[in-house]
């Protein structure tokens, strides 16, 4: 089994910053694909932060563009996003997901999720 584990949350006043990070860890052998961050406000579904390639490619959601930025490290499959400019609207829970390849297959990991409270 794989597991996806975040850390980072937490409360913060409006304009401030924060750093998610969420590790893989796993008992079997695995390789890690696109890495990404997904956020769930209340009453909302769940979307799109921020996505990371193994080879470093980023897509970002437009709202979070020029604000957050991901980054991962490939040695400790580990993948962080710094959250700067923070504001009320960006409260959610926000969940790390990894698309691992174990033997033949690849499937989508998700990670307990984390709280985000912007205080306006």
């Amino acid at each position: 089994q794989v597991q996806l584990v975040e850390s980072g949350g937490g409360l913060v006043p409006a304009g401030g910053s924060l750093r998610l990070s969420c590790a893989a860890s796993g008992s079997i052998l695995f390789s890690i694909r696109t890495m990404g961050w997904y956020c769930q406000a209340p009453g909302k579904q769940r979307e799109l932060v921020a996505t990371i390639t193994s080879g470093g490619t980023t897509i970002y959601a437009d709202s979070m563009k020029g604000r957050f930025t991901i980054s991962r490290d490939n040695a400790k499959n580990t993948v962080y996003l710094e959250m700067n400019s923070l504001k009320p609207e960006d409260t959610a829970v926000y969940y790390c997901a990894a698309d691992i390849l174990i033997g033949l297959r690849v499937n989508k990991y998700w990670g307990q999720g984390t709280q985000v409270t912007v205080s306006s």
